[in-house]
């Protein structure tokens, strides 16, 4: 069994799933002001619902962003304090790869920009195919503004699908399809985590890392040199 979280997306998201990636169960909480709040009591919820525990749990796996800073620290944090108390590995998964993957289940699209408002005029950017039945990376994940990509790779140039809520920041196509409204919960992040895990492992908790891809983001426009 496999317990998955996700508090990036402005939720609070947890799955229990099989080894073959089957959801046993997942509930999800709209809104993020409660995430601290909400997330050890829906995990001990959703464990008691299939009379499972943590000591059950082949792996944690959770979103490791790129994101929200305080939701991707909140899943980071207690994933690493699980692991460490009931000895389980961890496993982390982009939430640029969840956005592209749930565009892959609904829309049936097998090539994709995944593109996430990363706010102060940025997009966290990824290009991702289907191998597998599983979105994966063509291209490492960025955080750029807007009006750099068009320097590389540009959704101006390739007509392939943009979707997440960064596409209405990109200048697009003619006639590029765009799903701007696609949010990825805690079944999605762990079916990725099962595939992660059949093929590579976990981590350790010390390993189990969030990835902001934008370092100085906790800095204001002024400081950045961009006002």
């Amino acid at each position: 069994m496999f317990l998955a979280m996700d508090t990036v997306f402005d939720q609070c998201s947890i799955a229990i799933l099989d080894s073959d990636g089957k959801v046993i169960s997942c509930q999800t909480e709209t809104g993020k002001r409660m995430q601290t709040q909400q997330i050890l009591p829906m995990i001990d919820a959703a464990l008691s619902a299939s009379q499972l525990s943590l000591a059950d749990m082949q792996a944690l796996i959770f979103n490791r962003g790129p994101g929200a800073f305080s939701g991707i620290r909140i899943n980071t944090a207690v994933v690493q304090a699980l692991s460490v108390a009931h000895d389980v590995p961890c496993v982390g998964i982009s939430s640029l790869q969840a956005i592209a993957q749930t565009a892959y289940q609904q829309y049936g699209l097998t090539e994709v920009y995944s593109a996430l408002d990363a706010r102060m005029q940025q997009v966290y950017f990824g290009h991702f195919v289907v191998i597998d039945n599983f979105m994966q990376p063509v291209h490492q994940e960025n955080s750029e503004d807007p009006e750099q990509l068009l320097d590389y790779d540009c959704p101006t140039l390739l007509n392939i699908p943009i979707v997440g809520d960064g596409a209405s920041l990109l200048t697009l196509h003619d006639g590029q399809i765009t799903h701007a409204d696609i949010r990825p919960d805690a079944a999605i992040i762990g079916q990725l985590g099962v595939a992660e895990f059949k093929h590579a492992g976990g981590t350790d908790a010390a390993q189990a890392l969030p990835k902001y891809l934008r370092n100085q983001a906790w800095k204001t426009l002024k400081e950045q040199g961009k006002a």
